[in-house]
């Protein structure tokens, strides 16, 4: 049996015996780091997607809704627009209705010897010169035709007629007036081109 040493605190040192603590007495402490589940991990990940996927979703439906509306808008617009388009182009010519009503009617008192022809031509002519106004007014001009170069972006030559009284391939008669439609082709004029006579060069 081994005595421990004895001490007093009256020992001269004043001290406590120093303990032992040699690297084989030490205790030993290892950090334990807890092993990552895949599994949980796939499902954290899945989660997320999920979560993203969604947020996708929510913005599409959003953005097509807004198209829709988009859409029905200047469906709308484009309807009203042409809707106003169509109700100039009559308030143009509601005058020159107006003015063949009176024309039928100086015809009906011209015919009953109230009148005469003559005033029945002048409400013509004036019917006439109101509707080239309400082209004009749109846009709407006639091509000049006859004594010009026939053009075949312009004119559509329904005859041909020989003379030597003008250059060949020359409109000398209209058949039918033709219009522009600001600076556009509307419809061609139908013409009566010349061409030179038989044994002339």
């Amino acid at each position: 049996m081994t005595s421990k040493p004895y001490w007093h605190p009256s020992d001269s040192t004043g001290s406590m015996p120093e303990a032992n603590t040699s690297a084989e007495e030490a205790p030993v402490t290892e950090a334990i780091t807890p092993s990552t589940d895949p599994l949980a991990q796939l499902q954290s990940e899945l989660t997320a997607a999920r979560a993203e996927v969604e947020q996708w979703r929510d913005r599409f439906l959003r953005k097509a809704a807004e198209f829709d509306n988009y859409r029905k808008r200047t469906d709308k617009e484009k309807s009203e627009l042409m809707m106003l388009a169509r109700s100039s182009v009559l308030l143009e010519f509601l005058p020159v209705a107006d003015a063949c009503e009176r024309a039928l009617q100086s015809l009906n008192e011209a015919q009953n010897g109230q009148g005469g022809l003559e005033q029945y031509r002048e409400g013509v002519a004036l019917l006439y010169r109101q509707m080239l106004d309400s082209l004009a007014r749109m846009g709407v001009v006639a091509i000049e035709a006859v004594g010009q170069e026939f053009d075949p972006h312009l004119h559509e030559a329904l005859m041909r007629e020989e003379t030597s009284k003008c250059e060949e391939n020359t409109v000398i008669q209209e058949l039918r007036r033709g219009y522009l439609f600001k600076d556009r082709l509307l419809r061609p004029a139908q013409v009566k081109v010349s061409i030179r006579p038989q044994g002339e060069n």
